[in-house]
């Protein structure tokens, strides 16, 4: 059993919610046009809330989220777990997008 990480539990389903809502706005990302696009599945969805909730910095895009005010729209920390994934979703919609 020597160099088995133990499994961390998932943080709170609600806090994660609204860290990912908040940071797909904050990176231009559309969920809903992103569903009506076909970029993401409902399934996409729950696993990107998931991944979330699994991450080590939580209180990191708390602070990079409350701080955007200042700054405005732009990509998602690299130390965000899903930064891929809205990145991908952000320009797949560009592309769709007249």
């Amino acid at each position: 059993m020597s160099g088995q990480v133990a499994p961390r539990p998932l943080g709170p389903k609600s806090r994660h919610y609204w860290l990912v809502m908040r940071m797909a706005k904050a990176t231009g990302v559309d969920l809903v046009k992103a569903m009506e696009d076909d970029q993401m599945t409902q399934d996409d969805w729950s696993r990107i809330v998931t991944r979330c909730r699994g991450c080590q910095n939580p209180d990191g895009c708390s602070k990079w989220l409350a701080d955007l005010d200042a700054v405005g729209l732009r990509d998602a920390p690299e130390s965000c777990i899903n930064a891929k994934r809205f990145a991908a979703m952000k320009s797949a919609i560009e592309e769709i997008t007249p």
